[in-house]
């Protein structure tokens, strides 16, 4: 198991990260042809709007993974987690900008809406949490700050925890998916803390 390991670290650490760029980015434009040729159903918009939230949801959970995958796999997976969390803002940020401008379009609306509809108010939070970490994951934020880099970005989980409960807020009624993305965030946070000491025999 360990070699299988090995091998699959050593073909990760061949693979260039532009690729996993490209294949973040791709739907993008399948989406904006869906929405424009009815592919979305009779709401093309909300349809729209929540695909791009719960692809950002999605790239945040897959950043989520890497440490326990490293920690309890052998998997070495961090020079992609930039890309993941970037590709994540990328995706709220048009997830926002498809509320903004194609759903409400009127700005007093908009933050009545923000102040009053507590969903909104949650993602807008969470949203917010994204932009220092987004603006800082490059080399030089890494190097400027130092130490201090590690506990902002530790901003993530906070992140994530507001996209989920945002999107258990949206759904009318009892829907099982929003709750099981939730139970993946809980989960993979929990194989985040870390280990208990053994007492030692005395």
């Amino acid at each position: 198991m360990a070699h299988i390991v090995d091998q699959v670290n050593g073909f990760v650490r061949k693979v260039p990260t532009w690729p996993v760029y490209i294949l973040c980015v791709l739907p993008v434009p399948w989406l904006l042809y869906l929405a424009q040729t009815g592919g979305l159903g009779v709401e093309p918009i909300r349809a729209l709007e929540h695909e791009l939230g719960q692809i950002a949801l999605q790239l945040l959970i897959a950043g989520l993974t890497i440490t326990p995958l490293r920690r309890y796999a052998g998997l070495n997976l961090l020079k992609f987690r930039r890309c993941l969390g970037l590709m994540a803002f990328l995706y709220v940020s048009l997830h926002l900008l498809v509320w903004l401008v194609l759903d409400i379009g009127i700005l007093s609306q908009i933050w009545a809406d923000i102040i009053k509809r507590p969903y909104i108010t949650i993602g807008m939070a969470g949203f917010l949490c994204l932009i220092p970490l987004a603006v800082t994951s490059n080399s030089y934020s890494i190097r400027k700050l130092g130490p201090k880099w590690r506990s902002l970005h530790k901003l993530t989980y906070l992140a994530v925890i507001l996209g989920g409960v945002h999107f258990i807020w949206l759904v009318k009624g009892f829907q099982p998916e929003p709750l099981l993305y939730m139970a993946v965030i809980l989960g993979l946070l929990a194989l985040r803390l870390p280990k208990r000491r053994k007492r030692q025999p005395i």
